[in-house]
């Protein structure tokens, strides 16, 4: 994914989902402000399941020119027709995986809140970095990406650059400046009507 000139937004499932009711709503939200990317990504471990989710999903993602890319699962992108994938294991498995799905597939890399570890990503060939949680939460170690981070990355630094995790008002009209792309999921699906959650939540780059 490019860099744009203005922070684009990325949708993230939530982890565990029935398709043929999340589909419409996922539908609904990319008809109702522009997402630049989808990541399905399921706690469910079974392939079985994830791809008939990924059959759903992909082709309401499709059908708005919004790319559908999975969390973890490689072997599944070209399997699936899908446009690339998320890893969550920093700079390790970048190389490889790009060697396995070749140059036009997406590889972003989730690098928790080290420079060193998307500098490495970068360089093994991945498409965009992903730091977070930025906000409080419960999810790995605590350890927040900070605005610093974020700001030495996009002066430094020409790869695109995700902030997600624990995303709020506040923290989206600061990083705005230095992020390429939102990554939400958990803040908006849990709304009874998630996107005007989204809408609400994104107004600063509205």
């Amino acid at each position: 994914m490019d860099a744009p000139e203005q922070p684009q937004l990325y949708l993230i499932t939530p982890p565990s989902l029935v398709a043929d009711d999340f589909g419409p709503q996922l539908a609904a939200v990319l008809d109702g402000i522009d997402i630049a990317c989808v990541r399905l990504a399921l706690a469910e471990t079974d392939e079985g399941e994830i791809a008939r989710a990924a059959d759903i999903l992909r082709d309401v993602a499709h059908a708005r020119d919004v790319p559908l890319v999975v969390e973890r699962h490689v072997a599944l992108v070209e399997k699936l027709g899908l446009d690339g994938v998320h890893l969550t294991d920093a700079a390790r498995s970048v190389r490889a995986t790009r060697k396995a799905l070749g140059g036009d597939a997406i590889v972003g890399a989730a690098c928790g809140a080290s420079s060193h570890d998307g500098m490495n990503a970068g360089e093994s060939g991945c498409d965009y970095i992903s730091f977070g949680p930025v906000g409080d939460s419960s999810l790995g170690d605590g350890t927040r990406a900070e605005h610093d981070l974020f700001a030495w990355w996009s002066q430094m630094i020409e790869l695109p650059v995700v902030a997600e995790g624990a995303l709020d008002l506040g923290l989206v009209e600061t990083l705005a400046p230095v992020v390429d792309f939102f990554a939400i999921g958990p803040e908006i699906w849990r709304k009874d009507n998630p996107l005007e959650a989204l809408k609400t939540l994104t107004a600063p780059i509205g």
